[in-house]
């Protein structure tokens, strides 16, 4: 795929100055808020029709299981095939299953029914993510894609803070089935982005290309660009040693700060704020020069974040340390996608995202370990073993891999 034809005589490196973009950004934010808000539904429907904490950490396995399987083929097929359509038909699928959610909510319909098209909609889901991030780069100028990939995630955060909030209001006072059927209803938000933008020269694959589309391809350009490399191996260690935070933070505000549900849930908020703040900051388009130096920096800051906060002795300070556990996080992962995407070329972007985007799939490992070790020694050490984990692994993978940081 060519880059599409922008509407500027001047390249700009601020993204939103593309009217293509600004239509794909306004209708994804509405149907991620949805999302959100949709999240928080399952997950309160399980418990309160189950009552079952097991029940509930299999539905959250029927959600993301197939986001591990279902990424590399859904990257070969944006490599394959048009990148607009096939959001389209993911679309379609996922609000028709959303559908489906609603209608056996409110008819009491078996928990296996409701796991098993929970599973449906998730096989749609896992393939959204490298589709749309192959797609983000076609619908801007090459000038702006650090600002559009940075406004992508940015939305993310947006409607982390916004759909959770929603959520919580609408469940107090409409039944928790319209709540899958307002999650559906706000999928023809990015529908209809992707509908309108269609008379915008977003071009087709090249036939030749396609017929070559394979996983090898990919691989092979992994192997012979050793920065590449560094990238995807780099990205993993925040994702065992770091983001499992987001699943601990109920044992470390009760264990370490004796805090409720109130205050757990006040802290993750929080660090939606800081991610916020990163996210909004690289999206103005400045140049960054030094990108290596920005992802080691900010990789380590989140270690030190965390063990700030696990050392925390009252909420103001806590609250502050979740605050740059959310900045410096998703400021690494940003700079990660960034960096990672001027490395790769277009016929590529799919697939090579697919693999990346499969770091996912250490977040669990690295909860199963931190909880395995509070399990035997308690929250702090945990808690230090997340922080220091970070900053030591980077610290050995950058002394092996020094062109980290010559990015």
């Amino acid at each position: 795929m060519a880059q599409i034809e922008v509407q500027y005589h001047q390249p700009t490196r601020f993204a939103l100055h593309s009217r293509t973009f600004r239509i794909f950004m306004s209708g994804s934010l509405v149907t991620r808020v949805g999302d959100w808000m949709d999240l928080v539904a399952l997950n309160w429907a399980v418990l309160q029709f189950t009552n079952s904490p097991l029940l509930l950490g299999l539905m959250n396995a029927c959600r993301l299981v197939p986001t591990f399987l279902l990424s590399v083929p859904a990257g070969i097929l944006a490599d394959r095939y048009d990148r607009r359509k096939l959001l389209i038909w993911l679309q379609i699928g996922m609000m028709l299953m959303t559908f489906c959610l609603g209608y056996l909510i409110e008819a009491r319909q078996s928990f296996w029914l409701f796991a098993f098209i929970v599973t449906l909609r998730s096989m749609f889901a896992a393939m959204d993510p490298p589709i749309r991030n192959a797609l983000v780069p076609n619908l801007v100028h090459q000038s702006s894609l650090a600002s559009a990939i940075a406004i992508n995630t940015m939305v993310i955060n947006l409607s982390r803070i916004i759909g959770p909030a929603i959520a919580g209001v609408l469940l107090s006072t409409i039944d928790i089935a319209y709540l899958f059927y307002i999650n559906a209803l706000g999928t023809l938000g990015v529908l209809l982005s992707l509908l309108t933008i269609r008379s915008h020269s977003i071009p087709k694959p090249d036939k030749k290309e396609t017929e070559k589309t394979t996983l090898r391809a990919a691989t092979d350009f992994v192997k012979s660009q050793p920065s590449v490399q560094s990238l995807l191996i780099l990205a993993i260690v925040p994702m065992v040693f770091g983001f499992p935070y987001t699943t601990m933070m109920p044992l470390f505000a009760r264990d370490l700060l004796r805090l409720g549900p109130e205050g757990f849930g006040l802290l993750l908020s929080v660090s939606s704020i800081g991610a916020l703040v990163g996210t909004t900051w690289l999206s103005l388009g400045r140049e960054i020069k030094g990108r290596g130096k920005w992802l080691i920096c900010s990789i380590m800051g989140f270690g030190f974040s965390l063990l700030l906060f696990i050392g925390a002795q009252n909420v103001f300070v806590a609250g502050v340390a979740m605050f740059l556990v959310g900045l410096t996080s998703q400021t690494y992962r940003t700079m990660s996608r960034i960096t990672l995407q001027m490395q790769v070329p277009d016929h590529l972007r799919g697939r090579i995202l697919s693999i990346a985007l499969m770091d996912r799939g250490f977040i669990p490992i690295g909860a199963v370990l931190i909880g395995a070790i509070a399990a035997l020694a308690g929250a702090l050490p945990a808690g230090v073993v997340m922080g220091i984990g970070c900053i030591a692994t980077t610290l050995v993978i950058v002394s092996r891999r020094r062109q980290i940081w010559k990015l």
